[in-house]
């Protein structure tokens, strides 16, 4: 289509030419007076070459000291991590993960462009994936604390401390150091991950216990567990069940009770809650214990059984009652 467009012009720029030429040799013989009939005219187009600029090239950046860009990068991440060990709760630890997951792709990001001397080469590269790696770590960390992976703040200071990333970038630090690149770097100091329990049947919490009802608990599921029983929304009773394990509570006084159970890893005995794996659930329908010529027995089992008939529902941690 450009090509057919551009022979169109040419044409229509000869045939206007020529028109003018003859044009402009008929005004003279008619100015002459009858003089002798002039020549035809003709005209010359010449194309006249343009030479094109040549650009003039961009400076190449120069790339920053390896230096200054270290210091910059890791001060930011070396302040976040600063104040791990002091977060008062799970949701203060969460903010804090996003701090450091920025600090360490920023720092990364602008250390793949430092220019470093060739014996820090390795030691760089080392610690821009270990940078990335600690990111990921963190995005890790507050992604288990959304879904319930960890549901203590401990737990979760112990999960970041336990991070590849970390370790590694540590170790690519230490190298630079001995390079002559100090940083403000320091590895925080957290606890370690846990998995207590308590022995199977504990009474984790117990009311008074002078009725005759019964209440039989069977934990089929793949942790351990706590159920209560429940009066107003408040724990009367609560077992400890082991998984795969039974247990019971004897002696319930009459009453409706509603209940709850909660099950995971790493029971806290001072918080009384599992710090990792966390759910919580309760049973729709309540249990009614009367005492008359026998005296009533309640059996759950925690885990989908086929033909089943108490169905539960999941509920938020915050309204779930202390065992």
């Amino acid at each position: 289509m450009e090509s057919i467009s551009k022979t169109g012009l040419a044409v229509g720029t000869a045939l206007l030419l020529a028109a003018c030429a003859a044009c402009s040799g008929g005004g003279g013989g008619g100015g002459g007076g009858g003089g002798a009939a002039a020549g035809p005219s003709t005209a010359t187009v010449t194309a006249v070459p343009v030479q094109a600029e040549t650009p003039t090239p961009l400076p190449t950046p120069t790339r920053p000291p390896y230096g200054p860009v270290l210091a910059k990068g890791i001060d930011p991440l070396a302040k976040a991590l600063a104040q791990v060990a002091t977060a008062k709760t799970l949701g203060e630890f969460d903010t804090l993960l996003g701090r450091i997951d920025t600090a360490a792709t920023t720092a990364g990001t602008d250390l793949r462009w430092a220019s470093e001397p060739p014996e820090a080469a390795t030691a760089r590269a080392e610690l821009v994936a270990s940078l990335t790696k600690l990111s990921s770590d963190a995005a890790g960390v507050r992604k288990d604390i959304k879904n319930k992976g960890v549901c203590a703040l401990g737990s979760a200071q112990a999960e970041l401390g336990a991070s590849e990333g970390l370790a590694g970038v540590g170790s690519a630090l230490a190298k630079m150091a001995a390079l002559g690149f100090q940083t403000t770097f320091a590895a925080p100091q957290t606890p370690k991950q846990q998995s207590r329990s308590l022995d199977n049947g504990t009474l984790v919490r117990e009311g008074r216990l002078r009725g005759e009802g019964v209440f039989k608990v069977d934990n089929g599921g793949k942790s351990d567990a706590v159920v209560s029983l429940a009066l107003n929304g408040k724990s009367v009773h609560s077992v400890y069940v082991a998984k795969g394990a039974k247990a019971s509570i004897e002696g319930v006084e009459d009453g409706t009770y509603e209940v709850f159970f909660s099950g995971g890893v790493d029971w806290d005995s001072d918080a009384k809650a599992f710090t990792q794996s966390c759910r919580f659930t309760k049973f729709q329908d309540t249990l009614a214990f009367e005492t008359g010529r026998t005296a009533t027995s309640w059996s759950i089992t925690l885990q989908p059984t086929a033909g089943g008939n108490a169905k539960t529902d999941s509920v938020d941690a915050d309204s779930f009652p202390q065992p």
